[in-house]
């Protein structure tokens, strides 16, 4: 069988791939999240928040890809696994059924706050690492960011 090497040192590699399954698995859970509120939300404010709830999916999807395939890159292989989604996330979960309208808001806030921070921590462990990675991170984390933003303006 074919191993994708690297040209990161061992350690670094598993640093920066430790890193990046990090990262993978809070976008992962974004998507879910995303999407499980976008179709439970109810409320006077429903199809506004309706549809930035695609666009917060569709960044994290989008970055979650890029990330997965960056980990690959390195010879990292990347978990998007249900079962290993549901062990490590850090991200707080909704009750299932219908969710009003500003309680979906302010549940969004909460996770893309705790989201950006972890992104945050992550760009300053990949500086020294793996520049390149750094860069996607951060790309990642400006998105995050513009949607923490959007969702505050909501509340």
């Amino acid at each position: 069988m074919a191993k994708i090497h690297s040209a990161l040192s061992e350690e670094a590699r598993k640093s920066v791939g430790q890193t990046l399954q990090a990262a993978i698995v809070d976008l992962i859970d974004l998507t879910l999240l995303g999407k499980q509120a976008h179709w439970n939300v109810i409320g006077r404010n429903f199809r506004s928040i309706h549809l930035q709830l695609d666009e917060l999916v569709e960044a994290a999807r989008k970055h979650t890809d890029t990330l997965a395939e960056r980990a690959i890159a390195l010879g990292v292989n990347p978990d998007g696994r249900v079962s290993r989604i549901a062990q490590d996330t850090r991200l707080p979960q909704l009750d299932p059924g219908y969710i009003q309208d500003d309680k979906v808001v302010a549940f969004v806030v909460e996770a893309l706050s705790g989201a950006v921070d972890r992104f945050r921590e992550h760009v300053k462990a990949t500086e020294e690492t793996d520049p390149i990675t750094q860069d996607l991170l951060i790309a990642a984390a400006q998105d995050l960011e513009q949607q923490h933003w959007m969702f505050q303006a909501m509340s």
